[in-house]
């Protein structure tokens, strides 16, 4: 196996590692989780455009030796050099009689020709794609709008030192908001559309080289519809009540006030964000109960529940029997799809009321259904503290009870309706 072969394996063996068997299935999200395990077990920052490309085998050199130490220090190697010796199947004669053939070759090629291929190596190998003085960089920003939405973003930054063929800045997860820069600008200003704590990213070539917290906090719930995840269309809910006989939710004819297309399919989103976060997301239990009634006729309707960290996420999306493989569960790094993981433990008839209690322990995680234990595991993500709490639907979900709160009784929030 030649060194990008080891590279490409390596990846997709970390993409299984972590329950994605399907590349045809992944999203940019998807990547972007991987790239931030790495960075977990690492500490280096790798873009989810770089590991979608490593996995896909769209590269004709190697990577910065930063990435391929990234990867090596995911199996507990601590550089790329002795993972692939661990690799290697080659013993010294043959890797000796190997160099020989090489120097060999070269001793018999001309001395120009020679000389223009040893150049070309090194220019290649050398210059392009690769990102130098990288720590000289700095990233910062202010919100000019408080937390209202859509909120203005004025985003610092310095990279004249750093060397790379290409800068962006990256809203957060989301590829499609990637802006690129240039050296001896200072400024940008950019728009979120959606509230929530957003890991801005500084880009030189594919690799990220410095982050900034974003929190836009509502202290409130706030409502939207997105039309397309691909394009990421946001449309604001404005609701003067969102109180209907006792619960949480909204109707059909709040959604035609402000011109939402009930026809087509679309992502509903309930989200709450408090400004204070003060829970730890490897210690907390979180109780609900909930339902929804659908917009539109879908073969398969779901709910998914959405606890936001500060790194990474706790979500679970639920659905009918039928519909199993659509199901999943993720918490920190540990990722199940129904599609290749037994989650009909956690698929009910989501037109019903439903309880749902979520407990994590020291990152151990467990689920009950209607007080019955569904799923369970254990994750090693440091997510940090818990950021919002949110319920995505294909319909529109109705929220009877939620209470959220730390193991040693700390309220972020409790409401009945």
């Amino acid at each position: 196996m030649n060194e990008q072969a080891l590279v490409k394996t390596s990846v997709l063996e970390i993409f299984n590692k972590n329950g994605y068997s399907d590349l045809t299935r992944m999203t940019q999200r998807d990547y972007d989780h991987i790239g931030e395990l790495l960075q977990e077990k690492s500490g280096i920052l790798i873009s989810g455009t770089t590991i979608k490309r490593l996995a896909h085998g769209e590269f004709t050199r190697l990577p910065q030796i930063a990435t391929l130490n990234a990867i090596a220090n995911y199996y507990n190697y601590k550089t790329w050099q002795d993972f692939k010796a661990s690799k290697t199947e080659e013993g010294p004669e043959k890797g000796s009689a190997k160099k020989l053939g090489r120097r060999f070759s070269i001793k018999y090629l001309s001395v120009p020709a020679a000389i223009i291929m040893l150049g070309s190596l090194y220019f290649f190998r050398s210059t392009n794609g690769t990102v130098s003085h990288a720590e000289k960089a700095s990233f910062s920003f202010r919100k000019n709008t408080r937390n209202d939405l859509p909120n203005s973003v004025v985003f610092s930054y310095n990279i004249d030192e750093v060397q790379a063929d290409s800068f962006f800045i990256q809203q957060s997860w989301d590829k499609n908001r990637r802006i690129r820069i240039y050296k001896n600008h200072y400024t940008l200003t950019d728009i979120y559309y959606e509230p929530g704590y957003h890991l801005a990213k500084l880009i030189a070539n594919d690799s990220v080289i410095r982050t900034a917290d974003v929190s836009i906090p509502t202290d409130r719930w706030f409502f939207y519809a997105i039309d397309n995840i691909a394009n990421y269309s946001t449309q604001y809910i404005k609701v003067d009540t969102f109180n209907h006989n006792g619960s949480l939710g909204l109707n059909i004819q709040q959604l035609q006030k402000n011109n939402i297309e009930v026809s087509k399919d679309k992502r509903y989103h309930y989200v709450y964000f408090p400004s204070q976060m003060n829970i730890p997301a490897d210690n907390f239990q979180y109780k609900t109960r909930v339902r929804m009634q659908e917009v539109r006729n879908s073969l398969c309707p779901y709910i998914e529940i959405e606890l936001y960290c500060q790194r990474l996420f706790i979500n679970m999306r639920c659905t009918t029997k039928g519909c199993a493989h659509e199901a999943f569960v993720g918490f920190g790094e540990q990722l199940k799809k129904g599609s290749d993981n037994d989650l009909l433990p956690i698929t009910f008839d989501v037109s019903q009321w439903t309880d749902i209690e979520i407990t994590v322990k020291n990152k151990v995680a467990v689920v009950k259904i209607n007080g019955k234990e569904a799923f369970s595991t254990r994750y090693t993500t440091d997510t940090k503290y818990l950021a919002g709490l949110g319920y995505i639907s294909n319909g529109l979900c109705e929220v009877d009870r939620v209470e959220l709160y730390s193991l040693d009784g700390r309220v972020m929030y409790k409401n009945e309706f």
